[in-house]
């Protein structure tokens, strides 16, 4: 488990190479990497282009099918709701969570899409998979940007 999430982070460290939030996704069938994303929302200026859509996007194509039911996603934060929908929507079967988000998480911590039973697929979570690490890379990022901003967040 931690061997793909260290692949995840590998993702977030080139989000953050390149002044992304540091985020990143691999999507796993049978043992295999076959999706990787990192954020890159700003570079692409694509509200879209988070680390779990680029990832889920490359493993469709890998797997030349949009269904992904036998395929996990490991992410370095927990994903928002765009990205929890689009993993339902894949049916994807499970997603292992590094660092929670309260403010925008949408696999437990602000809602709970995966585990919505109203909805005609239910994502398995698994959540503090390497948190330590995956919440340092984005507290020493908004750390360094809060430092090149002169102690603020714009």
């Amino acid at each position: 488990m931690d061997e793909y999430m260290k692949e995840a982070l590998a993702e977030a460290e080139k989000a953050a190479a390149a002044g992304e939030i540091p985020i990143g996704a691999v999507i796993v069938k049978d043992g295999e990497i076959i999706g990787r994303g990192h954020n890159l929302t700003e570079s692409a200026k694509d509200p879209t282009a988070h680390a779990e859509m680029l990832a889920m996007r490359q493993a469709a194509k890998s797997a030349d099918r949009w269904r992904l039911t036998d395929c996990d996603m490991y992410v370095t934060l927990e994903p928002c709701a765009m990205c929890a929908g689009a993993m339902v929507l894949a049916r994807l079967r499970k997603v292992y969570i590094g660092a929670m988000d309260p403010k925008a998480g949408a696999c437990g911590s602000v809602l709970d899409i995966p585990g919505c039973t109203r909805l005609n697929h239910n994502v398995e979570t698994a959540t503090g998979i390497m948190e330590a690490e995956c919440s340092r890379i984005l507290k020493d990022f908004f750390a360094g940007l809060r430092k090149r901003n002169g102690g603020t967040d714009k």
